[in-house]
């Protein structure tokens, strides 16, 4: 299995450090993301038009670099989940978890047996069209897939605890548009009640040894949440981080125009 750079973070006391793709799905980007050092990707389904084909064309780019490919998925439904895994993704993310058993449904289609119900497919992308030794890569696969659960509703809060102890989940994402918007205080992340939330999915990921993670726009957004004690990272969207920097350049470039 290609290494998964995710894990080998938390391994070594860094936090990991992503980007969400969401729009630039050239051949090109999987390089481009390379050269900023990044972790891991997150390719979003369920805000795009991206179909299976351009999931698996997204994580072959990536595989020719060291970054881990995440999708998150529309649906915690077996058939995005476990053809994403065959593509070639090291890790999953599912929007608007609210319940252990939704989270053990999430685990059982993206690993194998005993800790799933993955079916066996071998000698595809996943395993670089080679047929592996059995038991030893799905021991591998197991240990090295990622469940990210996203909380991102008032129910989803209530639930944690049992999100949180479901073995196989090994972070609790916090969605911080969407959990703001659920609980009637739409983009006040500043809010008591969401500051609340924000600290009660840390200190429950850390109860249960998982991760917390997020998705800051900007640095203010993300030492904040670091400083909460939020340990895994994405820095934007592909889109975002374009239009911001296009932006500035062009106001930059027009205050130095010759005027006429």
């Amino acid at each position: 299995m290609k290494p998964n750079r995710f894990r080998e973070a938390v391994a070594e006391g860094r936090i990991p450090v992503g980007h969400m793709i969401w729009e630039f799905s050239t051949r090109g980007m999987a390089k481009i993301l390379e050269s900023t050092g990044i972790d891991f990707a997150l390719i979003d389904m369920e805000h795009t038009a991206y179909d299976t084909g351009d999931i698996a064309d997204q994580i072959a780019w990536l595989k020719a670099t060291p970054i881990a490919p995440f999708v998150r998925v529309p649906q915690a439904l077996y058939h995005f989940l476990a053809r994403t895994m065959d593509a070639g993704a090291l890790g999953v993310m599912v929007g608007n978890v609210e319940s252990a058993a939704q989270a053990k449904q999430i685990v059982d289609a993206v690993k194998y047996a005993p800790m799933g119900k993955r079916g066996v497919g071998l000698g595809g992308a996943h395993t670089d069209y080679v047929v592996p030794e059995p038991l030893a890569y799905f021991d591998e696969s197991n240990r090295s897939s990622v469940v990210i659960c996203q909380i991102e509703s008032p129910k989803g809060l209530a639930e944690l605890e049992g999100i949180a102890a479901t073995p196989g989940v090994d972070c609790l994402w916090v969605g911080h548009f969407d959990l703001s918007q659920s609980m009637g205080i739409a983009a006040q992340f500043h809010h008591p009640d969401f500051l609340a939330a924000l600290n009660r999915v840390v200190e429950t990921a850390k109860k249960h040894g998982k991760l917390a993670g997020i998705q800051p726009g900007n640095l203010a957004q993300a030492e904040e949440w670091l400083g909460m004690g939020f340990n895994v990272i994405s820095w934007s969207t592909d889109a975002a981080v374009y239009r911001e920097a296009l932006r500035t350049a062009v106001a930059v470039l027009r205050e130095r125009l010759p005027h006429r």
